[in-house]
């Protein structure tokens, strides 16, 4: 792997599981319940400059990154419950790039976003752990990617929130923060 690899995938590239186990599952959603408490410890104490500063060079700032979480989840919280309650819904892709940098992205305090993950989460983590496991085979229809099952799902957000997180605690150690 490259050093721009590194950087750019720090917990790795994510890899899916065929056929994941009920521990699988469980594991993939303890991950997104502790997604929003270790994502406020890997900001704990940052001041605007730290904010503002790219996880790596010609990445996105920590603030950008922080609303990105919460735009993603977003979307994939819905996204399942499409999946849930329509027969193989086709969902709507956007452009994450030019979503964070909107001028909310760039400017909003990352506070923000960190409180609305915080609820968003709770109740995503509430209604994964309510599904059966015939739920998680139900499918969607990802305009770029193809049919995808909520095991896919609950696996990519899963490993989405260990990538990101990793982002800025690479960013503080490097720093010295």
């Amino acid at each position: 792997m490259s050093d721009l690899d590194l950087l750019r995938f720090p917990v790795g590239r994510f890899k899916a599981i065929p056929n994941p186990s009920s521990e699988d599952r469980k594991s993939w959603i303890e991950a997104i319940s502790d997604c929003p408490s270790q994502l406020r410890a890997a900001v704990e104490g940052f001041v605007d400059t730290q904010y503002d500063t790219p996880y790596r060079e010609g990445g996105w700032t920590v603030r950008q990154l922080v609303h990105h979480i919460y735009d993603s989840h977003s979307n994939a919280f819905i996204r399942i419950r499409l999946a849930l309650t329509q027969d193989n819904p086709r969902i709507n892709a956007y452009d994450q790039d030019a979503w964070a940098h909107l001028t909310d992205s760039l400017t909003v305090p990352a506070e923000i976003s960190l409180g609305m993950i915080d609820g968003l989460h709770l109740r995503w983590v509430v209604m994964m752990q309510g599904m059966t496991a015939d739920q998680f085979s139900r499918m969607l229809d990802h305009p770029e990617s193809g049919p995808m099952s909520l095991d896919f799902m609950v696996q990519l957000y899963a490993w989405h929130c260990l990538h990101h997180v990793r982002h800025i605690t690479a960013l503080r150690e490097r720093k010295g923060w």
